[in-house]
C-alpha cells in the first residue's frame, strides 16, 4: 500500500508521535533524555520548527509543533533520529534500528484542539501511572507552559498567548485546565487521527486543509454508496 503524502500547511500545528521499535526502551538514563532534547533543539532551530509542547516517555515521544517549511518536520526527525540512534547504540553497545518506523503525525485545528493536545501530551506520564501530577515529571514541557520555567525548546502558540494578558495569568489559566479531565471522545479522536494520519478538526477545518494541502483529510467511506429513493 502506497504511503500517503505528508500534510503541510505553513504554521499549522501538528501532533507528532515516534515510537521505539517493538515498543522497546529508547530512554534508559537521564543522560539519554538530555541528549535527545539537545538534538531536538539543534534540529528545530536549523529546520524552522516551532515546538509548543512535548513529552519524552520511556519508549516513545510526543511533540506538538508548527512547521515553517514543507520539510521542517521531516528534516527535524531525520536529524534527531540519526544523531540519537548513533549515541544510543554506542552507549548501550547495540546495533540496528531504534525506531518503529516513520513518525506519525496529524494536523490539528488549533482553535479547537491546541490546548487539549497540549494537555494530552503533558498528562502522558500521569495516565501511565509514572507520577501523580504532571509537574513531577521532568521530561515534558509542563514546567515551561504551566509554571514559566525557561525552556529554549518552547515557543508559545498564539492560542496559548490569548489565555491571559501576562505570563502569570496565562500560566494560571493553563494550570486550571488540568483540573478538568480530557473527555474520552477527545482522547479517542486525537489518537485515531494521529495513528491514521488524518486531520483533526471540524468539517470546515478539514475542507480548508484539503484545499491547502491537496490531499484528502479523512478516510473514504467504506462500501458502496447507498441508492437514493425514487
Amino acid at each position: 500500500m502506497a504511503r500517503l503524502p505528508r500534510y503541510f500547511v505553513k504554521g499549522q500545528p501538528q501532533h507528532i508521535i515516534q515510537r521505539g521499535n517493538n515498543r522497546e526502551l529508547i530512554f534508559v538514563h537521564d543522560d539519554d533524555y538530555k541528549f535527545y532534547l539537545e538534538c531536538l533543539l539543534s534540529a528545530i532551530n536549523k529546520n524552522k520548527l516551532s515546538v509548543h509542547a512535548y513529552v519524552l516517555m520511556t519508549n516513545h515521544v510526543h511533540i506538538l509543533a508548527s512547521p515553517e517549511t514543507e520539510t521542517s518536520i521531516s528534516k527535524t526527525f531525520q536529524s534527531v533520529g540519526r544523531r540519537y540512534v548513533q549515541y544510543f547504540n554506542y552507549t548501550y553497545k547495540r546495533t540496528g534500528t531504534l525506531w518503529e518506523g516513520r513518525y506519525k503525525a496529524t494536523v490539528i485545528d488549533s482553535d479547537q484542539y491546541l490546548l487539549t493536545c497540549m494537555r494530552y501530551i503533558e498528562l502522558n506520564p500521569v495516565r501511565a501511572g509514572m507520577v501523580e501530577q504532571p509537574s513531577e515529571y521532568p521530561w515534558s514541557s509542563y514546567a515551561a507552559n504551566a509554571e514559566g520555567k525557561k525552556n529554549k525548546l518552547i515557543k508559545l502558540h498564539k492560542v496559548f498567548r490569548q489565555m491571559g494578558t501576562s505570563e502569570e495569568k496565562r500560566q494560571s489559566a493553563y494550570r486550571q485546565l488540568f483540573q478538568l479531565a480530557i473527555g474520552k471522545s477527545d482522547i479517542d479522536a486525537l489518537r485515531e487521527a494521529t495513528n491514521k494520519g488524518w486531520v483533526l478538526g471540524g468539517e470546515h477545518f478539514r475542507e480548508k486543509i484539503e484545499r491547502l494541502s491537496g490531499r484528502r483529510a479523512v478516510a473514504k467511506p467504506r462500501g458502496r454508496p447507498k441508492k437514493e429513493d425514487v
